[in-house]
């Protein structure tokens, strides 16, 4: 069985604490490519913040254009706050998909959002930063899909080094009434 394409597309962004935060989740959740456009960001990756270089493990590719870094496989899906937008809530994510996202202080183009074949956002009030929207849409596919790891031997695999705390056996939810 093939593994899943999961590659996320950043359009313009402008932050480097955004980008390194989104090469973390990227590494978290299993993401194979990174993509972005713009100039803003070359220009200020020297504050890098990818704490758990992910960028070692994962490409972080500038390109002139997100559609040219679909894979052929890959259905486009937008996550942009754009009316007709599905609720990520209801969303079906597809195995193989190139998640794009528009910038912090902008939104994608039409040209974008009409060659995608899913426009999603998250139903929040207000908008969350591009690293937040980026860790939440692919924790959603996580929890939807059918084979995410779980159990101790992944909580092991997965923290800090100096994190060796447990739970004890259950007692019981208490009521503070």
């Amino acid at each position: 069985m093939t593994k899943p394409t999961l590659c996320i597309g950043l359009n313009n962004p402008k932050s480097p604490t955004n980008v390194g935060a989104v090469m973390r989740a990227a590494g978290c959740f299993g993401a194979d490519a990174v993509f972005y456009t713009g100039e803003r960001y070359p220009r200020a990756k020297k504050f890098h913040t990818d704490t758990k270089q992910a960028s070692q493990n994962i490409p972080l590719s500038a390109v002139d254009s997100l559609l040219d870094a679909v894979p052929d496989n890959a259905a486009i899906v937008c996550v942009e706050l754009v009316e007709g937008a599905q609720s990520l809530a209801d969303f079906v994510h597809p195995p193989n998909a190139f998640y794009i996202f528009g910038p912090e202080d902008g939104s994608l183009s039409q040209a974008l959002v009409d060659r995608a074949q899913a426009v999603v956002y998250i139903p929040t009030v207000g908008c969350l930063n591009l690293a937040a929207t980026v860790n939440v849409v692919l924790y959603d596919r996580l929890a939807k899909s059918a084979g995410a790891r779980q159990g101790d031997e992944l909580i092991r695999s997965s923290r800090d080094r100096n994190n060796r705390v447990r739970v004890k056996a259950a007692t019981g939810v208490h009521d503070a009434g």
